[in-house]
C-alpha cells in the first residue's frame, strides 16, 4: 500500500476513475458510490473529466480493509468522518497501519468437518447455534459450511464446555464486543494522536508504528486481564458492601 502511493504523490491526481477502481479492485460504480455518501474528496476537474489521486485511493483502501473486518457502511461513515479532509495519503495510510493489529482475524470458510477438527471435538446443532450467537461461525447459503473466525474457535468451545445458557452467551459476548471495540478505538486513537506524531517528527516510517503497535498488542490484552480480574474483585466486595456481609462471614 505505501509502496503504491510513493508513485502517486499527495496533491497528484493521475487516475481516471476506472483506473482508481482497478487499482482497488472495485466496480466502478461502487466507487462512485462511495464518492456519493461523501467518503471521498471531489475528483480534481479537467473539463468533463475527473481525476483522481492518491488521498482517494488511500481512503477506498481503508474502506475496503474496514469492510473486510465487519464494519457496517454507517460504521464506516463514522470512521472516516474523524480523518480530516486535509489528510495525506500517509496519515490515511496511518489508520490502516494500526487497525490491523487490534481487529480479529479475517474469516475462513469451512465444511463442518474441518470446523470440528479446528475445535478439537464434535459439534452438535445446539454447539453450532451458540457459535452463532457468539458470531464466532456465521452460517452460508451452502448446508454445513461456514465462515470462521478461527482465532475464536477455541474461546468459543470453551464457552460451549461451560454449559452457560445460550441467551447469557450471547449476553456476554455483545459486552466482549462492544467495549473490546471500544477500547481498540480508544488505543488507536492515542497511538494516531500521541505516538504517531513523536514517531514521525524522528522520521520513522508508518511500518515501524505498526511493528510497536503490534508488540503492544499482547502486553495490552495482559493489562485488560488484569484490570478485569481487578475489577471483578471490586465488583464482588461492592456486593459484600451492600448486602451488609463481611468476606468470610457467615450467617
Amino acid at each position: 500500500m505505501l509502496a503504491a502511493m510513493s508513485h502517486l504523490p499527495a496533491g497528484a491526481a493521475k487516475l481516471t476513475v476506472d483506473e482508481l477502481a482497478s487499482r482497488v479492485g472495485m466496480t466502478v460504480r461502487t466507487v462512485r458510490f462511495y464518492a456519493g455518501r461523501g467518503l471521498l474528496p471531489p475528483p480534481e476537474r479537467k473539463g468533463r473529466s475527473g481525476y483522481y489521486g492518491a488521498d482517494h485511493l488511500a481512503r477506498l483502501e481503508l474502506v475496503r480493509e474496514l469492510q473486510a473486518h465487519g464494519f457496517t457502511l454507517a460504521a464506516i461513515e463514522g470512521y472516516l468522518e474523524r480523518i480530516p479532509e486535509h489528510a495525506t495519503p500517509q496519515d490515511i495510510a496511518l489508520h490502516r497501519t494500526l487497525l490491523a493489529p487490534w481487529m480479529p482475524d479475517l474469516p475462513e470458510t469451512l465444511d463442518r468437518p474441518s470446523l470440528e477438527q479446528r475445535a478439537g471435538r464434535s459439534l452438535s446443532d445446539d454447539d453450532i447455534e451458540v457459535l452463532v450467537g457468539l458470531g464466532i461461525v456465521e452460517p452460508t447459503p451452502d448446508e454445513d459450511v461456514f465462515r470462521v473466525a478461527p482465532a475464536l474457535v477455541a474461546v468459543g468451545v470453551d464457552l460451549v464446555d461451560l454449559g452457560l445458557p445460550h441467551d447469557a452467551v450471547v449476553a456476554a459476548q455483545r459486552v466482549f464486543t462492544e467495549h473490546g471495540r471500544a477500547i481498540a478505538e480508544e488505543l488507536t486513537e492515542i497511538f494516531r494522536t500521541q505516538v504517531w506524531p513523536h514517531y514521525r517528527e524522528q522520521g520513522e516510517p508508518p511500518e515501524r508504528l505498526q511493528q510497536l503497535v503490534e508488540r503492544f498488542k499482547p502486553v495490552s490484552v495482559q493489562a485488560l486481564v488484569m484490570a478485569y480480574e481487578s475489577a471483578v474483585d471490586e465488583a464482588k466486595r461492592d456486593t459484600v458492601r451492600r448486602s451488609g456481609r463481611r468476606p468470610g462471614r457467615r450467617r
